[in-house]
């Protein structure tokens, strides 16, 4: 298909349109020059994206994913030459942001400072806040810049050094876990479960363009929902289909879901 038709196709966005043209460019540079290419961090629904443009050009091979530590949910995209077996160490860099533990700066502390700075989101990972410190995953070149330039969020001050990958302190998420039986595995009864809505509710939320699985758009409510899926809904959160069990005798299946505070 031509290319500028396979964009149409998969972006419903212009903002995604100019992604995933880059996202192709790079991967053809990487295969005229045999040189090593990486995008911005992605967030997951892009990722999502990225996913599909390399599903519809048939690439399987030679593109990774990666954004410093195992489960980063910001991920960059790296296209890999054919002597290379993984993006390049210190491709991403993690800095450790400490500070007073009477001090509670936030999420929303440390992006906005970082942008204040003139970073864009796509220069930024992931930033793991935990009591006395926060962790940040950066872009090689931007780390360099961070350590001379950064020392606040918002009135919070920062004192900074860079860490290994090893040392990278990921919080635990709080959850509650939720078990619950439906007819069937639709979208619309186990959004329904796991957000503890009627299922009429949880349809109108789907067919209104409010809910994703797996980070895309999804407005059929009647779409099939399997074991690992992550369904996000506008305004309520994101909760994760843990398990699927058996069916009972009035042929209801269990599920069990963990649902994101």
């Amino acid at each position: 298909m031509e290319k500028r038709l396979l964009l149409d196709k998969l972006s419903a966005s212009a903002e995604e349109r100019v992604l995933l043209g880059r996202l192709w460019d790079a991967l053809e540079r990487c295969r005229s020059r045999n040189i090593p290419e990486e995008s911005g961090f992605l967030s997951p629904h892009e990722q999502a994206l990225a996913g599909q443009l390399m599903q519809a050009l048939g690439v399987q091979e030679g593109w990774a994913l990666w954004g410093g530590y195992q489960g980063a949910q910001r991920r960059q995209m790296h296209f890999l030459p054919d002597w290379a077996q993984g993006p390049e160490a210190g491709a991403i860099r993690a800095l450790r942001c400490r500070f007073y533990e009477t001090d509670h700066p936030t999420h929303r502390d440390f992006l906005g400072s970082l942008m204040g700075l003139g970073l864009t989101r796509e220069k930024i990972g992931d930033i793991l806040v935990s009591p006395q410190w926060a962790d940040v995953l950066v872009g090689s070149s931007v780390a360099d810049f961070l350590l001379q330039e950064w020392s606040q969020a918002g009135r919070v001050h920062l004192r900074l050094s860079e860490i290994g990958p090893e040392e990278i302190a990921v919080p635990e998420q709080p959850a509650k876990l939720l078990r619950d039986t439906v007819a069937s595995l639709r979208l619309d009864s186990v959004l329904a479960a796991g957000f503890s809505l009627s299922r009429s509710v949880a349809a109108d939320l789907i067919r209104s363009g409010k809910v994703e699985v797996n980070w895309m758009s999804c407005e059929k409510p009647d779409a099939p929902v399997q074991q690992g899926d992550v369904l996000t809904a506008r305004g309520l959160g994101k909760c994760l289909v843990e398990s699927v069990g058996g069916q009972s005798r009035k042929g209801r299946t269990g599920i069990t879901m963990k649902r994101f505070l």
